[in-house]
């Protein structure tokens, strides 16, 4: 006999639990990681270091918070949206320490429902105010596709440039924290298609403070990709004073002169360790971090590989559609008479992320991949 369907309102309860579960376990692995690298750091501070002390390094999930609490002082119309974003602290505590600073006016809780936190940020917005919502995972935000497309994208033009949607919606993303299909996906690529909107992803903490900061300014909606196996896995100084990161600016992140890596957000973390494994086999990879897909460097990309002369992608997202495939179709059109091999894709492959360590490690993109694709640029 077939089972009744749940009530909707159980359904919820169990995505809500769910995302429960995945964010504890992944709280439970960051703090592992913390604590260990504050361990390593305690072992090897030299006796004089008090005398020679540095800014604090901080993590890829502290440099967020640090970017919405000063934006938070700097304007008072900058305020944030989201479930659990208030007292709790965020799913993963990106939000920590907010809500008793600002208040339950700033820093507003909302119910399981992403269409309504997103049409409440772009009614806000078109009013005059800055919301940044939080998706608590970024793979729901297809419930509030239409409020994103139709809604918040279109607003400007619709209105004749007179009306802007100033909103920044936060979207926890990527795979490798074992969190299954619901809480793994990268959807950059959904909005990529959509013109009026921005879209960012960091890969370090510099750029994830930098980015949000001037994405909170600017005056188009922006999604902001962050990625939750980055939370914790990566420490950098940052300067003391105000600083951003202008939207449309890519980075070399390593020099290199005989294939160019492009990628972004944790793509770019696995290119450099693939670079690495790389140059000792004789291969020297340049890697250009994006940051930023929309507006896109196209500039940076095209120098890149016009010098080295092959061009690798890399992006966690699935390959099937992804932005890779946008990339590989500019170097086509722009770069063709400078390539020496065929244009290659890591990515996701074309399946939803599954639950199981070993096939999540298959499903997604991994420094040995990326190293193997760019050995046979070279057969």
């Amino acid at each position: 006999m077939t089972e009744p369907a749940r009530p909707q309102s159980a359904q919820r309860t169990a995505r809500d639990q769910s995302a429960q579960r995945t964010a504890r376990d992944q709280r439970a692995q960051d703090t592992a990681l913390d604590q260990s690298a504050q361990g390593t750091a305690r072992d090897e501070t030299p006796p004089n270091a008090e005398a020679a002390a540095k800014p604090e390094a901080v993590t890829y999930l502290e440099a967020i918070r640090q970017a919405l609490q000063e934006e938070m002082r700097r304007d008072p119309c900058v305020f944030i949206i989201g479930e659990d974003v208030g007292a709790y602290g965020g799913a993963f505590g990106v939000t920590h320490g907010l809500f008793e600073e600002f208040g339950e006016q700033r820093v507003i809780d909302t119910p399981i429902a992403e269409s309504l936190i997103v049409g409440a940020a772009t009614g806000a917005a078109s009013l005059g105010l800055r919301p940044v919502a939080e998706m608590q995972f970024a793979d729901f935000i297809s419930c509030a596709f239409d409020q994103i497309v139709n809604q918040a994208a279109t607003m400007r033009y619709r209105h004749n440039g007179k009306l802007s949607v100033p909103w920044v919606l936060r979207c926890p993303s990527g795979g490798n924290v074992h969190g299954s299909m619901f809480h793994s996906q990268n959807p950059e690529a959904w909005f990529f298609h959509t013109p009026g909107l921005k879209i960012v992803a960091p890969a370090t903490p510099y750029d994830a403070k930098g980015l949000l900061k001037a994405a909170i300014r600017d005056d188009d909606p922006v999604l902001f990709f962050e990625y939750k196996y980055l939370y914790r896995r990566l420490k950098e100084e940052l300067p003391a004073e105000d600083y951003i990161v202008p939207l449309g600016s890519a980075a070399i992140r390593r020099p290199g002169r005989d294939l160019s890596i492009i990628a972004y957000g944790v793509g770019s973390y696995y290119a450099l360790q693939a670079a690495e494994t790389l140059v000792k086999e004789g291969i020297d990879a340049e890697v250009v971090d994006l940051r930023s897909l929309v507006p896109l460097d196209e500039d940076t990309i095209l120098d890149s590989v016009r010098r080295t002369t092959r061009a690798l992608i890399v992006h966690e997202d699935w390959r099937r559609g992804g932005i890779g495939a946008e990339i590989a179709a500019l170097l086509g059109e722009k770069a063709m008479d400078y390539l020496d091999a065929p244009i290659l894709r890591v990515a996701g492959r074309d399946i939803p992320v599954p639950f199981s360590p070993p096939l999540e490690q298959f499903a997604l993109p991994t420094p040995e991949r990326i190293a193997e694709a760019a050995h046979r640029m070279f057969k």
